[in-house]
């Protein structure tokens, strides 16, 4: 038994993921243990799916793994790729530069240019490097939608637009983890070819549901290649009556799925979007303020990038993130995100995105401004108050 003193009231999780996870959801998942291959379970499958595609703006298949996001990426590689070719993966974080190792490791020529972490890719560099691959030996162009490491967010539609201006026959991959139903995504509408997403965080499901929705073109990409595969193949995965899992089905998870889709629809999806950045935009108004007095800094420097999922904020010199979250967590029981790889100590992340509204964002926004002044880390008072402000104009 811990000998630790219980903390009062409810864990406020203003991590980047995995987020709060409604009530009705566990309820949903609070079921028994069903036959998979029954017509009932079939049922439910076929509406979480459904759910999804709407949700994805895409009539495009989806598959769905037993995995982290991690899994969906490896999944994506596996299925799309063959041994020695090329793709451009622009490094613009922690997790862009995670997925790049990933591809070396299946042995793909990844390309990796170096960006501005603080800023993330420029289109035109994309446009550059696709119409000097005149042989056309670059097979995709993979991009973070939202990086959660450095709370940046890119302009997908200017990305597509820079692959067409070159007339380049790449496929555009992209990665929706962290801003998949928390701000717009439209897969269709895009021409995104593999959309790679999970469950823990705009979808308020618990971790372990990842999925890949594919385009005509990436499914006829698969078709010709020869990595090695066999739990994530796509092939064997369309000839089951799921159309995914070489395997077990997950079944709880899936009447989550059918729960969280009709709690995103309800609201409206549109709705879901407009509210997450206006959360997003309280927390802005708030670092701003904090920026002062050579304080806290937003780690995105350019403001219309920043994210409406994750606000990553850098530290002043010579003080310690972990310093602040460890005051949040063990004296508030507010979960800040930490620096991921070579931003460990140099940043923290308040996460907003998932079930989330103003009540909490504000709780979340009065701890760190409390935490960082216990914490003796520069930093303008006012805050919240400026969030405040925001919110009852909004």
């Amino acid at each position: 038994m811990s000998t630790k003193p219980r903390k009062p009231g409810r864990l406020f999780f203003a991590n980047p993921g995995p987020t709060n996870i409604p009530d009705s959801i566990l309820r949903a998942m609070d079921v028994p243990t069903i036959d998979f291959m029954s017509d009932d379970f079939i049922d439910i499958y076929d509406q979480g799916v459904a759910g999804l595609k709407r949700l994805l703006f895409t009539t495009g298949e989806v598959f769905i793994y037993t995995a982290s996001g991690h899994g969906a990426w490896e999944a994506t590689i596996q299925n799309l790729f063959s041994p020695g070719d090329t793709i451009l993966m622009p490094e613009c974080g922690y997790f862009s530069r995670t997925w790049g190792a990933m591809a070396k490791r299946f042995g793909l020529n990844t390309e990796m240019p170096e960006t501005d972490w603080r800023r993330g890719v420029d289109p035109a560099m994309i446009t550059e490097r696709l119409l000097a691959d005149k042989s056309h030996q670059i097979k995709a162009v993979c991009i973070v939608h939202n990086e959660t490491s450095t709370g940046v967010a890119l302009d997908l539609p200017a990305i597509r637009a820079a692959i067409d201006a070159a007339n380049h026959p790449a496929l555009f991959l992209v990665d929706t983890i962290s801003s998949f139903a928390s701000f717009e995504f439209r897969m269709s509408d895009w021409g995104i070819d593999a959309v790679v997403g999970g469950s823990q965080k705009g979808l308020m499901l618990p971790a372990g549901l990842a999925f890949t929705a594919v385009s005509e073109k990436a499914l006829d990409a698969h078709k010709s290649a020869t990595l090695t595969r066999f739990y994530f193949d796509w092939t064997k995965m369309m000839a089951r009556r799921h159309r995914s899992f070489v395997g077990t089905v997950p079944v709880p998870p899936f009447y989550g799925l059918v729960e969280s889709v009709r709690l995103l629809e309800s609201e409206g999806i549109e709705n879901v979007w407009r509210r997450h950045h206006r959360l997003a935009e309280a927390t802005r108004r708030a670092v701003s303020i904090w920026s002062g007095n050579q304080g806290v800094a937003f780690f995105c420097t350019d403001p219309k990038r920043r994210s409406d999922s994750v606000t990553t904020i850098k530290m002043p010199e010579g003080h310690d993130a972990e310093a602040v979250r460890k005051i949040a967590y063990d004296r508030f029981n507010v979960s800040l995100g930490g620096g991921l790889d070579p931003l460990g100590g140099q940043v923290f992340r308040i996460g907003h995105m998932g079930d989330l509204n103003e009540p909490m964002i504000l709780g979340t926004l009065s701890t760190v401004e409390l935490s960082l002044r216990l914490a003796g880390v520069p930093h303008a008072n006012g805050g919240v108050n400026a969030a405040i402000d925001y919110l009852a104009a909004a």
